[in-house]
């Protein structure tokens, strides 16, 4: 069984940037301040990634999940939702009205405004791009039991969304090596996807979710054919967000999976 979320790994140009925004908007902490060792590097078959800068950041209260950056200017950048692989991580907050009004002036850019989920009108959330392009979704779920709960004003990861040309083969990687519900594909008008794309707003792509436990969640999405692979350079991790870590129990031998939409997957203890 795949387990909860524990860290969304981002390759970006620069970790001060990062560490300003985050910490002075969104109200996290630094957990931990490092340097990729070889054989991590060698094990993500990224060795050019050996001694980069890493910044780890936790919730102000709690920490369930970490959001890891890796300093790497010669990896390049990628625009969210117009290349395959993991591209946006949806963070559990307690009001996102007073955060939006929080990041209006801020290095953190809003591309969706704050909205209730249609059919689900008690879960409200918002998008935003950070300093180095990444994408986070921020979102109050109110009394929703049924999903992880923000400790604080801004708490821990609940969702990590990955896309790809086809959203079958996404499902069928998951299927293959963990027996987690999937539900079935929809088809549904995905903003963030539109707009990035310069897609009409009702047009319509198809999305699955994965369950994990602790009210957390993997959401499937096949992207519209004008997008494509995200390039990486050789020996490097993809530019923008890279690796979503989980929980399992036990640790297969092999601990770093790479997904249909060629999305890295790491294995760690529960």
């Amino acid at each position: 069984m795949l387990g909860s979320i524990r860290t969304v790994t981002t390759v970006v140009p620069a970790l001060d940037p990062i560490e300003h925004a985050y910490t002075q908007y969104l109200g996290m902490r630094v957990a931990a301040r490092g340097s990729i060792d070889p054989a991590q590097a060698q094990a993500w078959s990224a060795p050019a990634c050996a001694g980069c800068r890493t910044l780890t950041l936790v919730p102000e209260i709690g920490q369930a999940t970490s959001l890891r950056f890796i300093e790497d200017a010669a990896a390049g950048t990628c625009r969210p939702f117009t290349t395959h692989g993991w591209n946006a991580t949806e963070i559990t907050v307690r009001d996102t009205d007073a955060l939006a009004a929080r990041l209006a002036d801020s290095p953190f850019r809003i591309i969706g405004p704050p909205a209730n989920l249609k059919g689900f009108e008690w879960i409200r959330a918002m998008q935003v791009l950070g300093p180095a392009g990444e994408c986070l979704y921020l979102t109050d779920v109110g009394a929703d039991a049924t999903l992880a709960q923000a400790s604080g004003p801004v708490g821990q990861i609940f969702i990590v969304v990955v896309g790809g040309a086809d959203i079958d083969a996404i499902a069928g990687f998951y299927g293959a090596h963990f027996p987690n519900e999937i539900s079935a594909a929809v088809e549904v008008p995905i903003g963030v996807i539109n707009r990035a794309n310069g897609l009409p707003p009702e047009a319509r792509h198809k999305l699955a979710i994965l369950k994990l436990p602790g009210g957390t969640r993997i959401e499937l999405d096949q992207y519209p054919p004008c997008t494509g692979p995200r390039p990486v350079v050789p020996g490097h991790l993809p530019a923008g967000m890279a690796i979503v870590s989980f929980a399992v129990d036990p640790v297969p031998a092999t601990s770093i999976l790479r997904g249909a939409a060629g999305e890295i997957v790491e294995l760690q203890a529960s």
